[in-house]
Formats: C-alpha cells, sequence, structure tokens
C-alpha cells in the first residue's frame, strides 16, 4: 500500500464519515428550522411598531406613576405658598395627598349616559320591590281570608251542633211536662218523614217571613230552655229553679262556659 492510498481503518478516515442512521439528519433539519421560525416570531413582535392607542396607554401610566416635578407651573406656585412633597393640601395638611384618581372613558356612551343607565336600573329595582310587596300582601290578604273562613264555618259547624242538642233536650223536657206539640216545628228535631212531608210548607212560611239562622235559632231556643225548665246545654244540667239556675250556671252563651 503506497502512502498516498489511506487506510479506511484508521481514525482519520473515519472522523470524515457523516452519521449516516436512517431519519437523523431530517429531525435535526426539522428542529432547527422551527427554532430559527420561532426567533424571527420574536423578532418581529420586538420590531412591531405599537398603535397609537398602545402609545396613549403607555405614555399616561408612566406619566401617573412619577410625582409632579418642581418645573411644573401649578406645583411651583404650591411650593411658594408653603407646600411640601407628601404633605395633604389645606392649612391645616388634612386634604387630599394623592391626585385625583383619572378614569377613562372606554365607551362610547356620551355625556351623562351613566346617570341614566343608574337610574333606569334604580326605577327596574324600586318596580321589582313594589312586586314583591304586593304579592306578600295579597299572600297575607289570601292567607287572612282562608283562616277567617276556616273559622266561620267551624263556629258555623259548632253552632249547628249546639242547635241539634237543643232540639233533642226540649223534646225530651218537653214530653216530660206532657207537651205533645213545640211551640215552634222547629223547637223538637224533626224525622225524615216529617221533613219530606213538611218541605211544602216550609217553603210557604219562608215566603211569607224572613228565614231565621242557626244561630238566632239556637239564642231563641236556648232562652226557652233555660225560661220553661231551668235546663242549660252547655252544663248538661236541670236546676231546681231560676235561682238555682242564675247563681250556678255561668251564663246563656258557649263562651261563658269555656
Amino acid at each position: 500500500m503506497s502512502d498516498e492510498d489511506e487506510d479506511y481503518m484508521s481514525d482519520a478516515f473515519l472522523s470524515k464519515m457523516q452519521d449516516v442512521k436512517p431519519g437523523v439528519s431530517m429531525v435535526r433539519r426539522v428542529k432547527e428550522a422551527m427554532k430559527k421560525e420561532e426567533r424571527q416570531k420574536e423578532n418581529n413582535a420586538k420590531n412591531r411598531q405599537k398603535t397609537v392607542k398602545q402609545q396613549e396607554e403607555e405614555s399616561r401610566e408612566s406619566a401617573l406613576q412619577s410625582s409632579i416635578s418642581s418645573q411644573n407651573k401649578g406645583f411651583a406656585l404650591l411650593q411658594k405658598m408653603g407646600y411640601r412633597a407628601g404633605q395633604g393640601l389645606g392649612k391645616e395638611g388634612a386634604g387630599r395627598v394623592d391626585p385625583i384618581p383619572l378614569n377613562i372613558k372606554t365607551d362610547r356612551g356620551g355625556i351623562g349616559m351613566e346617570e341614566v343607565k343608574k337610574r333606569k336600573a334604580e326605577e327596574e329595582l324600586e318596580r321589582y320591590q313594589q312586586k314583591v310587596r304586593a304579592k306578600q300582601r295579597n299572600e297575607t290578604k289570601s292567607l287572612q281570608e282562608f283562616r277567617s273562613r276556616v273559622r266561620t264555618e267551624r263556629e258555623e259547624r259548632k253552632i249547628e251542633g249546639d242547635l241539634r242538642r237543643s232540639q233533642r233536650a226540649c223534646e225530651q223536657l218537653d214530653s216530660q211536662k206532657g207537651i205533645t206539640v213545640p211551640r215552634e216545628d222547629w223547637y223538637w228535631p224533626k224525622a225524615d218523614a216529617d221533613v219530606e212531608e213538611d218541605g211544602l210548607k216550609e217553603e210557604d212560611e219562608e215566603e211569607d217571613a224572613e228565614e231565621l239562622t242557626s244561630f238566632d235559632k239556637l239564642q231563641i231556643l236556648t232562652s226557652y230552655l233555660r225560661g220553661i225548665h231551668f235546663y242549660c246545654i252547655w252544663c248538661g244540667t236541670t236546676y231546681n229553679d231560676e235561682e238555682d239556675l242564675y247563681s250556678n250556671c255561668p251564663g246563656d252563651t258557649a263562651a261563658d262556659h269555656e
């Protein structure tokens, strides 16, 4: 082998060989391209010109963050009058220390639009509260009417029950004294057959005179029982005489016996 021929087994020859592993060169080239694209995007973002609005915002924020210098004419006048930086305004120094905050208007509404929106919101709230109050009043009224109706129905059932008891007691006590005909037809309880036979008679009588209510009948019948028989349906007792009745009976109504 001549000196010009290079030994293919030597390190010098192998170092010249490229990596021929399948796919490795392609992956490396793709990664390098992606990195290059990212760097290009970053450079474009840095070099991109800012909009006028962005420049105004940055300038305004920078000015708000920095204190007023002595070169400002207004601040110079305050200093001549004895004002010192960080001191409150006013003769006693008890006034505002920080500047009035700056509120930037970002919408397209005209001047006074915020007040209109606020007033409308308050009106909507007031209408809603009125509806709620009206609903509560209606519910309270309905509940009161329901309770009153239930109480009235309960009282009417109680009066009807006391009237039936008085009629049975009247028939029994009248019979004991030999009375075969009641003073009034309704003083005694009516049998089912008598009710059917006297139905037409009662209708004719109701046309001539106003029908008594159960409460009226109960008052009349209990007065009859107390005056004639010295009997009280709520005590369930027949007293010896009128003096005994008024001395021992609480009264002539159901409320007196509660």
